[in-house]
């Protein structure tokens, strides 16, 4: 599979709008500053191909993206936003469950940053994904930003606070230099076949 053969298709601001032609859905998930944008531009080695806002909760919207005309890298509303209305907050929030709700997903990849605990907004966003029976993984980012001895503790860490088991995937990964993204993307085809 070529990761590198990536294109953008739309996004959705309703249900209306989700794609639903049979191609596996990955769906994206984190904080609003935890990189995910920056995760899947490296994923696909492209600059600037999933927007990175300057400000947090720039993504207000599902954005669909089609690999290799082989599935979808599905980019969800950050979250954890502070800088935009209840209203807008409740209509992402709706926006999402409706996805959620919808069993498009075949993967959730949950990103978190390696560096701290994952958040309250982090466990649910977790429970999310375990309540609807979607298949997950979860991608710590920020790996550069860690000391090789911290690494033990954060992986400990990450699992004890998200409630996961030593079975479910825990990626390594930094947008920055690339560390985990050949593992993601095994992870990602193993899933697909």
């Amino acid at each position: 599979m070529d990761f590198r053969k990536a294109e953008f298709i739309k996004s959705a601001a309703s249900p209306a709008d989700f794609i639903r032609d049979g191609l596996p859905q990955v769906a994206f998930a984190g904080r609003s500053n935890v990189g995910k944008s920056s995760v899947i531009n490296s994923l696909v080695e492209r600059k600037n191909f999933a927007r990175v806002g300057s400000r947090p909760g720039k993504t207000g919207q599902i954005n669909y993206f089609l690999v290799d005309r082989r599935f979808y890298i599905v980019d969800l509303p950050g979250y954890g936003y502070a800088e935009v209305s209840k209203a807008e907050r409740d209509r992402w929030g709706k926006l999402m469950e409706d996805y959620f709700a919808s069993g498009l997903i075949t993967l959730g990849v949950q990103i978190v940053d390696a560096r701290h605990k994952p958040s309250a907004d982090d466990i649910t966003m977790m429970d999310w994904f375990k309540h609807n029976l979607c298949p997950f993984m979860v991608v710590a980012n920020k790996v550069d930003k860690c000391k090789k001895s911290e690494i033990p503790g954060s992986i400990a860490r990450i699992r004890e606070t998200l409630d996961i088991s030593q079975d479910t995937d825990l990626v390594y990964y930094s947008a920055q230099t690339g560390e985990g993204r050949e593992t993601l993307r095994i992870i990602l085809e193993g899933a697909l076949e």
